[in-house]
Formats: structure tokens, C-alpha cells, sequence
């Protein structure tokens, strides 16, 4: 070979295929059959061929990437995203079913309206195929600005504008259920909630699903402090919740890190958990495993439902959808040594 690099006629030689086939394989046409695939990128594999992405962009008008999009409107956000095992999971999800498509993702942190203009323009012009989208607040504009551009887009969250949209999301009304049942059934009758930021896409229905929860039980006043996703809001409002309300003998937090920021503060303070109060997390993240005691927790699958989103996409990419299309994950309690 010289110093010239595998070719497709290499991968085809080794893969005992026509350089056609490879070809397709390659450039993501859908007409190969699963195990002739495989096979193809095992070849390209042994071979070391590297697809010249110039050349595959001309014949696909695909770029071969897709924008990862964190995108809020309110502050302290970079800190939350280096902080919160949320994202990670994100993360985690999307990248097997990219890979297994030979798409890259691109990160892109979309913080200020100048950044989603400039966002917008980026995809417009073609720097990626689609955009796959975590908003964090519920007026973020992103999604909308998404949609009047006529862009690949899936959301992480039902859409807020009440459109049809491409997305993923969970019942989040049903896991607060979950943890108000639960601390009910084990004769918890004072019942508090650090609820999530105002501004947060999920921050009404974990409250609401909490509140009927209980309210069908005849709990018609249930204590609420907000914290902001961090273990030290966690342990703010924990303290700012025994202050006001010192009967408090169980609290549902609205993610796992506030849940172990208010264990932490009731055992410094010397209360038992969960004999005098019991917490209740919600994410089923790293965090509900590595607090002490244990999180019990709702599980939110960030992982599968990240999965999805991404299958979600390369569907629209490939043209196998007319219509947009949504998965709605259930959620689960998984009860540890916090209740």
C-alpha cells in the first residue's frame, strides 16, 4: 500500500462484499441488512479505514454530526452542568446509538439569547444535521426558535408551547405520586417538599403530583421550600423547613442532590433519618447511592430516555418519520434506607 491509507476496496476484500456495499454502509443507507453491516464496520475496524468525511458530506449532504444543546435562560448554569450527574447521564444515553451510526455528537452549551440566535444560524447553515435539546427552564425559546427554523430537533421534556414536537419525557406527576404514597403507607403524616425552581420545565408537576397525592388523603397544607438542584440548597431549605415547620417528619425532594443535602443537615443537627424524618429523592442518580443513609428515590431512567431521544432523531435524519413522535417513560421507586 505505501503510505496510503485502507480504502474501501481493502474493506470490501476483507469483509468478502462489493466496494458498493461498503459504500452504502459507510454513507448510512438503510437498504443493508443489519448482519452485512456488522460486518462491514467489524472490517472497517480491522482494516483502520477512516471514511474521508469531505468527500461523504458531498454524496449525503449529511455532516455526520449532531448538536448536544444545554440550553437555559437563567444563571449559575455552567455550574450546574459540571455538577449534576443529570447531564453525565445525558451524555451516557446518546453516545452508544451515535456511535453505532458513525454520527459525532457536538456539546453546546446555549446560555444567552445571542448564543441561541447564533445556535439557530450554525444549523441553518449546516453545521450539524439536528439538534438534540435539553431545556432547562420553562420559558427557554430555543425549542420554538427550533421549530419556525423547520430543523431536526428532539426535546428531552414535552414541549412547553403545547406544539407537537419530536421529544422524550417522564411522568413525573406519577413519580411524586409514588413518594407521597409511599411516605404515607410507612405512617408518615407531617409530610414537607423541597420543590424544584420555579423556572424548571418539571418543577410544577412533581409539586402537583406530590400535593393530589396527599390531598386524597386529606392533607390539604403541605409545607414548600425551593431549592435550586444543588446539595446546598438541599441543606438550606432543610434548615429553613425545620425552622418553620419543626413537625416535619418526612420530605420528597424534587431531585436526588437536594435529597442528600437535607440528610445531611438533619444528621448534623443530630435527627434521625429516617426515624424522625424520612426523605425521598428523585433521579435514581449516583448521588441517591452515595448519600448516607441511601436514597430512598424515584428512578427517572435519564439514560434510556436519552437513548431514545437520540433514536428519535436519526429517525427524522433518515426520513423515516412523517410526523413528530414522543416516548413517555414511567417511573419507579426504589426504596433504600432513607424511609
Amino acid at each position: 500500500m505505501g503510505n496510503r491509507g485502507p480504502t474501501l476496496e481493502d474493506v470490501a476484500r476483507e469483509a468478502g462484499v462489493s466496494r458498493a456495499t461498503v459504500s452504502r454502509v459507510v454513507n448510512g443507507v438503510r437498504n443493508v441488512a443489519p448482519d452485512i453491516q456488522r460486518t462491514v464496520r467489524d472490517a472497517i475496524v480491522r482494516t483502520g479505514y477512516t471514511p474521508n468525511q469531505a468527500a461523504r458530506s458531498l454524496v449525503t449532504r449529511r455532516t455526520g454530526t449532531v448538536a448536544l444543546v444545554l440550553s437555559a435562560t437563567g444563571g449559575a448554569f455552567t455550574a450546574r452542568v459540571f455538577s449534576d450527574p443529570f447531564f453525565g447521564r445525558i451524555v451516557d444515553g446518546v453516545l452508544p446509538v451515535l456511535r453505532e451510526r458513525a454520527i459525532q455528537p457536538v456539546l453546546l452549551v446555549a446560555e444567552s439569547e445571542q448564543v441561541r440566535a447564533q445556535l439557530v444560524e450554525y444549523l441553518r447553515q449546516g453545521g450539524a444535521d439536528g439538534a438534540l435539546v435539553v431545556p432547562l427552564d420553562e420559558d427557554d425559546p430555543l425549542p420554538t426558535m427550533l421549530a419556525a427554523a423547520d430543523l431536526p430537533t428532539v426535546l428531552f421534556g414535552r414541549p412547553r408551547d403545547g406544539e407537537r414536537r419530536a421529544h422524550v419525557d417522564l411522568d413525573n406527576a406519577e413519580g411524586a405520586r409514588l413518594a407521597a404514597e409511599h411516605l404515607w403507607a410507612t405512617g408518615r403524616r407531617r409530610p414537607a417538599t423541597i420543590a424544584a425552581p420555579v423556572t424548571a420545565p418539571t418543577a410544577a408537576e412533581r409539586l402537583d403530583g406530590f400535593r393530589e397525592a396527599l390531598a386524597a388523603h386529606g392533607v390539604t397544607s403541605v409545607p414548600v421550600v425551593r431549592g435550586r438542584f444543588t446539595v446546598d440548597s438541599g441543606r438550606r431549605a432543610m434548615a429553613r423547613l425545620l425552622k418553620d415547620h419543626p413537625e416535619t417528619d418526612a420530605v420528597f425532594a424534587a431531585n436526588d442532590l437536594m435529597a442528600q443535602g437535607a440528610c445531611q443537615y438533619l444528621r448534623e443537627q443530630g435527627i434521625a433519618v429516617p426515624g424522625t424524618v424520612a426523605v425521598v429523592g428523585f433521579d435514581d442518580s449516583v448521588a441517591a447511592r452515595d448519600a448516607r443513609p441511601r436514597l430512598t428515590t424515584v428512578r427517572q431512567p435519564v439514560e434510556a430516555m436519552a437513548a431514545a431521544m437520540a433514536e428519535l432523531l436519526v429517525e427524522q435524519l433518515d426520513g423515516g418519520r412523517s410526523a413528530p413522535a414522543s416516548k413517555v417513560f414511567a417511573p419507579l421507586l426504589v426504596v433504600r434506607d432513607s424511609t
